[in-house]
């Protein structure tokens, strides 16, 4: 049986017709392609080509040879696709969910491609809240969530969503008039907490222990949900960070977002359990690769 190597090396060069450019195109020497040649020649029982200083020509062997070899060549990149095709196609159900109104148009994009690529799998999308975000990924209840950066202990895809940060203060605390406020601000006001099931690097993350300085940070109450939480936020009761959707899913009146200025951007994007990373996640995550190639949704 003819060696893989020894087949593309024939066919490249009854294509090309000149050593140099033959060894270019496989990224070896030239006498590792005239050795190969050799060797198939030996094994054909007869020259393939003739060479010249000037030229190289096939000879009525070596084209016959060529003849017969491209269409099978052909035929087994062809299978070997379809393998590739088939080992990804994917069936049953997906069930995916979205925390918080403005990552659902996102997922909906992934949904979308998803299912042009699998239509034999059926996906369910629902909505979860801060409380059961974490218990519905861990008991099996959804497969993959779009959620914050870092959520601990699961496995993460790309960045589909950047947005700037705010901080929600009360509509008539004195930072309210603020244009833009640094993180230090943080140590001068209660921060509100998330509920305790919340991923501790999230927490660690949207409600810092210190500021960039190392001042600490006081801790306010905690909320069960975000609309509790930004109710205490209007009770005065603290201030909390928070994304700049909020201005628009959360508008209120007793409520203000203030820039800021110095806080990096808050990243979204799937989770999974590492140990759920089935062929039809995997391929919602290759999905949402290809989405977020067309450019995370930025606000």
């Amino acid at each position: 049986m003819l060696e893989r190597v020894e087949i593309e090396t024939f066919l490249t060069l009854a294509e090309q017709l000149h050593f140099g450019r033959t060894a270019e195109r496989l990224c070896v020497t030239t006498g590792r392609v005239s050795q190969v040649i050799k060797k198939l020649e030996r094994r054909v029982g007869g020259p393939l080509f003739e060479r010249t200083s000037r030229t190289v020509r096939l000879t009525p062997v070596g084209q016959r040879l060529a003849e017969d070899l491209t269409p099978l060549v052909a035929a087994m990149e062809e299978a070997l696709g379809r393998a590739a095709r088939a080992s990804r196609r994917v069936s049953g159900e997906l069930r995916v969910a979205f925390l918080g109104e403005w990552t659902a148009p996102v997922l909906l994009k992934v949904v979308a491609l998803f299912g042009e690529r699998h239509p034999d799998c059926r996906v369910d999308v629902r909505e979860v809240q801060l409380a059961n975000s974490r218990a519905s990924l861990v008991d099996g209840s959804i497969d993959v969530l779009i959620a914050s950066y870092p959520f601990d202990g699961m496995a993460r895809g790309p960045v589909l969503l950047t947005e700037r940060r705010v901080l929600a203060v009360a509509a008539g605390h004195p930072l309210a008039r603020e244009e833009s406020v640094s993180l230090e601000v943080l140590a001068d006001h209660p921060v509100v907490q998330f509920p305790a099931v919340t991923s501790t690097g999230f927490k660690r993350d949207r409600t810092p222990d210190a500021t960039p300085s190392g001042r600490p940070v006081p801790k306010g109450p905690a909320g069960g949900s975000f609309s509790e939480m930004l109710t205490l936020v209007a009770m005065g009761r603290g201030v909390l960070p928070v994304g700049e959707h909020s201005r628009r899913y959360y508008p209120r009146p007793d409520v203000a977002y203030v820039p800021l200025h110095d806080a990096p951007p808050i990243e979204r994007g799937p989770v999974w359990r590492a140990d759920n990373t089935t062929p039809s996640v995997r391929e919602f995550v290759r999905a949402a690769s290809d989405v977020a190639g067309q450019g995370a949704e930025r606000a």
